[in-house]
């Protein structure tokens, strides 16, 4: 049997990030804000303000507006729904049958909630019908939702049993994270300041189940690979035993592949995806909150080298922090503070940049400013913000 390919770590993060619009952006024309997030995979969104910059900066002259036309349009490419892990993501419209399909079938952890307060699997399915059924062609604020549901289920649904900061909130809402990810739910535009749901509507049938598992695998590993299956476990939140075997299942239907990367855990790639590029990746980029390349990329030893493990971090979980990527590692945190039509933008590098790398700062505050539309001013110095929650 011969020895798997051989990949440097510099070789594989060049990669990801060309196949993510980190190196080149996308060309007008070349592809749309739906188009990119599909090259992500997904858009953490939490933050929305956050995930309009994600996008946005992978764009050539894209703004804001144009990732809000994408979501909220006529002819929406993005839905702004629960994806990997349960979190609200932004997802290519285009997808959904794939994702409708392969985010239920990831195995659950236990129930975090006292026995009490669970719902069982049949009240659970009951749950994700009744949503399903209350905002098909409507949009509801979660009030209007929870008697809805109420309504269609029984009183039971609506027990307060659920701590959520300084109350307590109603049975269903531990399972509308698994509406969002069947396709039932997802949000609308905001009636004033309340958020309001609606159903996705004429995104078809979701995939098999079987199928669309192994297609996620295979989507992760061109974006991110490579990549171990308890990265991919990590990714989704699911148990790293499964992953394993769903991995090795695709091994020996020759589906993907094992590879060598400098001595790192057994890591793999798409079947026949052995290319990498010569060059290292170079330049200077600025990464919002919860961008999905320091999320999903690892190993994180690797992309926040020496201090940046500690400052650009949060206990070792990324996301957290705006991240200052210099030659594709993590080099310092940022933060962007708006104020009328100025944002002021702070930049903590960790070591002193080059005349080259001050220019490649400046144009990408620039760019910052330009999808914010916004007049952007860039400060050199400390960041004071702590991590995001």
């Amino acid at each position: 049997m011969s020895a798997p390919p051989t990949v440097t770590w510099s070789a594989a993060n060049a990669r990801r990030m060309e196949r993510q619009f980190l190196l080149t952006t996308a060309k007008p024309g070349q592809a749309g804000p739906g188009e990119v997030v599909d090259a992500m995979l997904a858009a953490q969104a939490q933050v929305l303000s956050a995930a309009e910059l994600s996008v946005g900066l992978r764009m050539d002259g894209a703004t804001r507006q144009d990732v809000r036309d994408a979501l909220w349009g006529e002819e929406p490419s993005l839905v702004k729904t629960n994806g990997p892990r349960g979190t609200i993501h932004l997802l290519p419209y285009a997808q959904l049958p794939l994702w409708t399909a392969a985010l239920p079938a990831v195995p659950s952890g236990p129930s975090p909630f006292k026995a009490e307060a669970r719902v069982t699997p049949a009240q659970a399915e009951e749950i994700v019908t009744a949503i399903g059924e209350a905002l098909d062609g409507v949009r509801l604020t979660i009030d209007e939702l929870s008697e809805a549901v109420v309504a269609r289920t029984g009183p039971w649904a609506g027990d307060l049993v659920m701590p959520a900061f300084q109350g307590m909130w109603p049975r269903w809402r531990q399972v509308m994270h698994l509406a969002g990810q069947r396709g039932a739910l997802c949000f609308a535009p905001d009636r004033g300041r309340k958020v309001t749901y609606t159903r996705p509507q004429d995104f078809g049938e979701p995939m098999g189940a079987e199928e669309a598992t192994r297609q996620l695998v295979r989507r992760f590993l061109y974006a991110y690979g490579p990549a171990t299956s308890h990265e991919y476990a990590k990714w989704l939140a699911g148990p790293p035993g499964w992953a394993s075997t769903l991995f090795a299942s695709l091994s020996s239907a020759g589906e993907i592949e094992a590879v060598d990367m400098e001595g790192e855990a057994v890591s793999w790639v798409v079947a026949g995806d052995t290319e990498f590029p010569a060059q290292p990746a170079q330049g200077v980029r600025l990464l919002p909150y919860f961008d999905a390349y320091v999320i999903a990329s690892h190993p994180r030893a690797r992309l926040f080298p020496g201090r940046a493990y500690e400052r650009a971090l949060n206990r070792g979980q990324a996301g957290n922090f705006p991240v200052l990527l210099v030659d594709g590692v993590a080099a310092g945190v940022w933060h962007q503070r708006r104020s009328g039509r100025r944002v002021t933008v702070t930049v903590e590098p960790l070591d002193r940049l080059s005349a080259r790398q001050e220019r490649g700062l400046a144009v990408e505050v620039e760019r910052v400013g330009e999808v914010l539309e916004a007049r952007p001013e860039l400060v050199v110095g400390t960041v004071g913000v702590g991590p995001h929650a």
